[in-house]
């Protein structure tokens, strides 16, 4: 299988703790959660397995009607959906096109190592000032000391 098209990870992503230490949080317009995960989160499932991660929505989180997102998992793929999600969000017609195009990749198909290197090779805000009312908060990357008593990266999930 060639390399460029080969799936992200050869092992469950979930087996391995660095993809649960520096989860992403940030908050999201509740028509834009609709555009991404479909009416009542059809979508998120397919997301999820596509893109090997775990993504929390609270849409609860907020007075606003902001959704808070949590997503946890490899790096790159955290990194790859913030990118999708930003380009949906955005008011450019050429941006929000793309963002289109890859919420369409990741509803259908796995994720390859050519798709997170594309993604990542594309600066993530470009000037785009539309974004900012579209997708808020702080994007939390420290890193947490888990207790030995819970499940690394669980803490924070209501399962």
């Amino acid at each position: 299988m060639d390399m460029g098209t080969r799936t992200v990870t050869e092992q469950p992503w979930w087996t391995l703790p660095e993809n649960f230490v520096a989860p992403m949080v940030f908050h999201m317009e509740a028509d834009q959660e609709e555009l991404i995960f479909g009416h009542n989160d059809t979508y998120l499932p397919c997301i999820e397995m596509n893109s090997r991660t775990l993504i929390q929505l609270e849409s609860w989180f907020t007075a606003t009607g902001q959704t808070r997102v949590t997503l946890v998992g490899p790096r790159r793929a955290r990194q790859w959906l913030l990118h999708m999600f930003c380009c949906v969000g955005s008011q450019d017609p050429c941006r929000h096109a793309r963002g289109l195009e890859m919420l369409e990749r990741v509803r259908s198909q796995p994720l390859t190592n050519n798709d997170l290197v594309a993604s990542i090779s594309v600066p993530l805000y470009t000037g785009d000032l539309s974004v900012s009312p579209r997708i808020s908060g702080t994007i939390c990357l420290s890193f947490r000391q888990p207790s030995p008593y819970q499940v690394i990266g669980y803490a924070e999930f209501h399962l």
